[in-house]
């Protein structure tokens, strides 16, 4: 558990999720899907059943190359932060970066503390060797902080997503540690 100051300074707790957050992490998608064109959800699009996703985060808390984040204040969720991995030998040694932060607390330095919080823990995990994420093509804000942490673009997905009755084309980054 760490605590970081936004630029609002707002105090804000980041801590792993556990089993119990179960539900509160399904509602936070389900909003925080109405309020960004760069999810690969709208809202209410994140339907998931909470003991089976409850048992999902125990999953990923017993495995050793991923990882979720949450970010709350006073014990509500304002941004997501994971390393999803596969657990076959061949590709274990990538994981799959997401973050989601609420409308609300963009723009005040969450990203880039997840950011930081997420590669300095796949460097010393001891099996991530690679991050890799995909984002649109129009999400150039997030595009530029991955490109402060090192990502490079490694190729594009055309007309991956059909966001209000157009294609839009989905860019996917790496991290080599």
């Amino acid at each position: 558990m760490r605590n970081v100051m936004l630029k609002n300074n707002h105090r804000v707790e980041i801590r792993e999720a556990v089993s119990d957050d179960a539900g509160n992490i399904i509602d936070f998608y389900n909003v925080v899907g109405g309020e960004s064109d760069f999810l690969s959800f709208g809202a209410g699009e994140f339907k998931r059943e909470i003991e089976d996703y409850s048992d999902y985060i125990v999953s990923v808390e017993n495995e050793p190359n991923s990882i979720m984040l949450l970010a709350t204040i006073d014990s509500v969720i304002i941004a997501i932060a994971t390393i999803n991995s596969s657990q076959k030998e061949r590709t274990k040694h990538v994981g799959t970066l997401g973050i989601v932060v609420s409308k609300k607390y963009a723009g005040l330095g969450l990203g880039k503390a997840l950011m930081n919080e997420l590669i300095e823990w796949a460097r010393q995990n001891g099996i991530t060797r690679k991050i890799s994420l995909v984002t649109n093509e129009h999400n150039t804000k997030a595009i530029d902080l991955y490109k402060k942490f090192g990502f490079e673009e490694e190729g594009l997905l055309k007309q991956d997503n059909f966001i209000y009755g157009t294609y839009q084309n989905t860019v996917m980054m790496g991290l080599i540690l």
